[in-house]
């Protein structure tokens, strides 16, 4: 099993996130977070997450049902893992076109702003996920979402998709992946760079 990159048991979950300017940049286009902790897990990989929002701000989110989270499952961002030599811009473009239907103008696409490390288990896999979160715009209004070309699993996961108003996904007491989604998404949205604690989802 793969070694944990940048787990940090010292950001427990609820402790404040950082925000401010951007870190300096480096030649590592997805930087570890914090300090360097010998945790093992079945799975580790990178991933960018979407903040996907139509004409009029709603930002599309999926409810999610594992058969470890009936009977209420949870919602979350679009996105997934960043394939060997892909750039998070490339999977970004890639994943929304796989998961809605959407083809994304890579011009549309925020460069990252938010990171975060997240643990969860699922299917009695315990993942480890290196994520940066970036901001893409849709123009048309809560356009439909179709499988694109789902994995099998996201299909057999997938429940429903809705377009939410930030003052909903903030107001709601909903489960949510990010766990912390309510609380950051205004800052992130504002422009704000996030430099969230590790999670530990589940």
């Amino acid at each position: 099993m793969p070694t944990a990159r940048g787990a940090r048991p010292d950001g427990a979950a609820g402790a404040p996130a950082r925000t401010g300017p951007p870190p300096p940049s480096g030649p590592d286009p997805l930087p570890r977070l914090g300090r360097v902790e010998e945790l093992h897990y079945d799975l580790e990989r990178d991933a960018v997450r979407v903040v996907l929002t139509d004409d009029d701000g709603r930002v599309l989110l999926f409810h999610v049902l594992t058969p470890d989270q009936e009977p209420d499952g949870w919602w979350e961002l679009p996105g997934g893992g960043i394939d060997p030599g892909e750039s998070y811009l490339d999977a970004a473009v890639r994943e929304i076109r796989e998961e809605t239907g959407l083809v994304l103008d890579p011009g549309r696409v925020s460069p990252p702003s938010w990171r975060r490390d997240s643990t969860w288990l699922s299917r009695g896999q315990r993942r480890l996920q290196h994520e940066v979160v970036v901001l893409a715009r849709v123009a048309a209004h809560q356009p439909a979402i179709i499988d694109g070309g789902r994995t099998p699993q996201e299909v057999e996961d997938y429940v429903t998709f809705r377009w939410w108003q930030v003052a909903e996904i903030t107001a709601s007491r909903q489960r949510f992946y990010p766990g912390r989604l309510p609380e950051l998404l205004p800052a992130f949205l504002a422009g704000e760079h996030i430099d969230e604690p590790f999670e530990r989802w589940n």
